[in-house]
């Protein structure tokens, strides 16, 4: 029977780089024995088939470690953000059933805390230890050195992704399709379908999120793994080009910056060692992507899903130009189909409410959320993201706005339910709708539309009273004071009359 290719290439490049990130490297050798060690000690953390270890997404080579221990074991891990407050982090802690902790510098403070609260263990990384929590290394060197057993059912990694209802919901990623015997074959599903061709994969975004959490396919594979700390354009032109990274994954905000960096420094990089930049999360500015095809070459692939759904669509740079916006033709098993306002399919061409076709077991589904998973379907086996649009005669999905109430900034979904719940708790706020904007560098930002209750209050308090019960970034960039909010002729809020005068045409979402 062969040897897996993270374990063969310890054998047989012991030395070669595995996993890089800004404060040093780990070797295959290396990776292969703190993988060993951390699935071994996470195994004391969450025995039960049902527990799982969560980990707060620095971009650092632990965190890649945490996570592929937890396939490797058998231990389902839940990718947290790193820029929760405590409430937040304490409720995805029980949402998801989490019996460990694992955080980085950024995160350690908040994930002591709530572990405290919890009675959780934790384990921190790239900072000193501070109450409870064990040392990363001095956990890993503890570790026992019986083998690891991999006959344990495969647990996926969980991601939180906001919801409409202004709470977090959970969801399994769907890397692998079809059912799979144990945490082994699982392993062994995720090396047979890398995702990126060969070489080294560079890694720009945060590890909390879905794509850039991809990466672990790549890890799996037998191929290194490059981590960008914190994301620089032109320390990311300088990864490829010593690194000779093939791939990536990146937002249209990423190729913005790059975009805007001095045209000398520009072509003092030698990117040619691209052969595939996945990019997804949000639309891409025509001029935008053409711009990026003229200078790293027809390497971008454009993917359209949600981490609930996986990949629905997907179009190559040769595609895209001969199609100029859409997001691509669907991928199977799925279906897409345009039903209009009763609910009935509409003709190519025609715009309404994009929905797809699941084989069972490929639908939507989140976690311990029956009622979410139902609400988003139309019919048995028919689900929709929430998207408007229309397929053309050749298969094309075109996305032209939304239904749902998502904002997509930077390539980050922000739910407006989540600020807008916060802030009708302040006593100054009588009404307040929370709505996307142009913003120039992520596409989209958050703006409150607020109907003060007497005298209206500083908009640097609001802002505070918002950052001190959410995550900063799902708060407002910017607040308005109005008389009052749009609604239509049945009361309710209108919110795309109210996006309209800060928009230039009829679309009124980035993109």
């Amino acid at each position: 029977m062969s040897l897996p290719p993270l374990d063969r290439r310890a054998q047989e490049t012991p030395d070669e780089p595995a996993l890089v990130d800004d404060q040093g490297a780990l070797s295959w050798s290396g990776l292969a024995d703190q993988v060993e060690r951390a699935a071994a000690r996470m195994l004391e953390f969450a025995p039960g088939p049902d527990h799982r270890v969560a980990v707060l997404g620095d971009n650092a080579i632990p965190t890649l470690v945490a996570h592929l221990a937890g396939l490797r074991a058998g231990v389902g891990t839940v990718a947290a953000s790193r820029q929760l407050t405590v409430g937040e982090l304490v409720d995805q802690l029980v949402d998801a059933g989490a019996t460990g902790v694992v955080a980085g510098p950024t995160g350690a403070g908040v994930a002591v805390e709530a572990a405290r609260e919890l009675g959780l263990p934790v384990v921190t990384h790239g900072t000193e230890p501070a109450g409870h929590a064990f040392d990363w290394d001095l956990w890993l060197g503890a570790a026992p050195v019986t083998a690891v057993p991999t006959d344990r059912p495969a647990r996926p990694l969980l991601v939180y992704t906001s919801g409409t209802t202004g709470r977090a919901r959970g969801t399994e990623v769907r890397w692998v399709s079809g059912p799979v015997a144990d945490s082994a074959a699982y392993l062994a599903a995720l090396a047979a379908r890398p995702g990126f061709p060969p070489g080294p994969h560079l890694v720009c975004g945060p590890l909390q999120h879905n794509g850039p959490l991809t990466s672990l396919r790549h890890l799996a594979a037998g191929y290194p793994v490059v981590i960008l700390g914190r994301y620089d354009p032109q320390e990311f032109l300088h990864r490829v080009e010593k690194w000779r990274a093939t791939s990536s994954v990146m937002v249209p905000t990423h190729f913005q910056r790059l975009l805007a960096l001095p045209e000398d420094v520009r072509t003092r990089y030698d990117v040619s060692s691209l052969l595939q930049v996945s990019h997804t999360g949000s639309a891409c500015p025509p001029e935008v992507k053409r711009a990026m095809i003229e200078w790293f070459g027809p390497v971008l692939t454009e993917s359209y899903g949600a981490s609930e759904a996986g990949t629905l669509a997907r179009i190559s740079s040769t595609e895209w130009l001969e199609h100029p916006g859409s997001v691509g033709r669907v991928q199977p098993p799925f279906q897409v189909l345009v039903t209009g306002e009763d609910g009935r399919p509409l003709p190519a061409g025609e715009t309404g409410l994009l929905a797809f076709r699941a084989p069972e077991g490929r639908g939507v589904r989140y976690h311990a959320d029956p009622e979410k998973t139902a609400a988003a379907y139309l019919s048995p086996g028919v689900f929709t993201l929430g998207d408007i649009g229309h397929v053309d005669a050749d298969g094309y999905v075109f996305i032209t706005d939304r239904a749902a109430d998502v904002v997509v900034s930077g390539g980050v979904n922000l739910y407006p339910a989540e600020s807008e719940a916060v802030l009708r708790l302040h006593p100054a706020v009588a009404e307040v709708a929370v709505i996307g904007v142009p913003d120039p560098d992520f596409g989209e930002s958050l703006r409150a539309l607020v109907v003060a209750a007497t005298d209206a209050p500083p908009s640097d308090e609001l802002d505070r009273f918002c950052r001190d019960r959410l995550a900063a970034y799902k708060c407002p960039k910017s607040y308005e004071f109005v008389p009052e909010l749009s609604r239509n002729a049945m009361g309710k809020l209108d919110k795309r009359a109210m996006r309209r005068r800060y928009w230039r045409s009829e679309r009124t979402i980035a993109g």
